[in-house]
């Protein structure tokens, strides 16, 4: 078999396996909510943001795909082994924040892996100097706003949300409150996998396209249909297989939920996702369902957040890009040392 052939169908596999962990990584996104107030158990959260996931294959376009395949870095300073480089950044990334707990951003350890040994391969090839030469700055620009936008949209929908509910269910029984909920909590959270799928499996269906663009198996970038359907089927099974540590923390660590707030934030953050996806941006669903939880928390009494945890988050926000970029480099650099 053609080297290059096998080269590209292993960079599809680590591709797909970075889109399984993933799903992995941020199924507590989806079911935290759900299942820290009781509204479906953890086996049965899984399952049902799993569907939805795939589900986000026959609703949303191509744009995503487009900006991180694309809109980014600079297709001409890109190989399949800069394309494996990032993904071992993005998923050495991954794995470290699900092992410490913390709820940090797949999207931006895949570009952060992605932009960083692209930066090596320029460095290695042209000189430190030519590093930055890859970045498309127009397709960073929106990215790093959303960084800020994102959890602070979800937090301010989430945050009037909750004031809607309170003002017009204020002299309703709470045990008629707690059933109504329950039940708009399944609307809230399948609209909040959908979400969460229409985005985050784009980001892979865009750098597979990438692979086989630079690698000449295409002519022009484009998103064939079969990437789409591998995508989404990977990020829906690594979300039916759960990151368990990480729903402790967004789910009961965070703050404590009821249905009503479950309902808020889960719909505060999918409308943010939506937004962001109509955009064609790559953002990070964790940020965003992060920031509706804490909109939700702080509306009941701002001591209600448990805001050393939301620091050690946002620390491992600030640190995703840069530091799966770190990793991304360092791969390149020992695949250009070893080939």
């Amino acid at each position: 078999m053609d080297g290059a052939l096998v080269l590209t169908i292993a960079i599809v596999i680590v591709a797909l396996a970075f889109d399984f962990i993933n799903g992995f990584h941020d199924a507590a996104n989806s079911i935290a909510t759900v299942v820290a107030t009781r509204v479906l158990s953890p086996f049965k959260a899984v399952l049902w943001a799993a569907c939805f996931n795939f589900a986000a294959l026959f609703v949303f376009d191509t744009g995503v795909a487009k900006t991180v395949g694309s809109g980014m870095v600079d297709l001409n300073f890109v190989t399949p082994y800069v394309i494996l480089a990032g993904l071992l950044g993005a998923i050495a990334w991954d794995l470290l924040t699900w092992w410490w707990k913390l709820p940090s951003s797949s999207s931006h350890a895949l570009i952060g892996g992605y932009a960083g040994s692209a930066m090596a391969n320029a460095a290695a090839v042209g000189g430190i100097g030519q590093s930055l030469d890859v970045i498309i700055a127009s397709g960073w620009t929106k990215t790093l706003m959303f960084i800020v936008l994102a959890p602070t949209i979800g937090m301010l929908l989430a945050h009037i949300l909750m004031l809607a509910v309170v003002w017009l269910f204020h002299r309703v029984g709470r045990r008629f409150a707690g059933k109504l909920f329950g039940k708009l909590q399944l609307l809230s959270s399948a609209l909040l996998s959908l979400s969460h799928g229409g985005n985050d499996a784009q980001k892979t269906a865009g750098i597979i396209a990438g692979a086989l663009f630079a690698s000449g198996y295409m002519t022009e970038f484009h998103i064939p249909y079969w990437v789409l359907i591998c995508a989404y089927s990977a990020i829906a099974l690594g979300t039916a297989a759960g990151g368990w540590r990480i729903v402790h923390t967004m789910g009961t660590r965070l703050t404590r939920l009821q249905p009503h707030s479950g309902f808020c934030a889960e719909t505060a953050a999918a409308l943010s996702i939506m937004l962001a996806t109509s955009l064609k941006l790559p953002i990070s669903t964790t940020h965003t369902i992060t920031g509706a939880i804490v909109g939700v928390g702080s509306m009941q009494r701002v001591k209600a957040v448990r805001w050393g945890v939301a620091v050690n988050i946002l620390w491992a926000w600030i640190l995703t890009i840069p530091m799966a970029g770190l990793i991304g480099w360092l791969s390149m650099w020992a695949i250009h040392f070893f080939l």
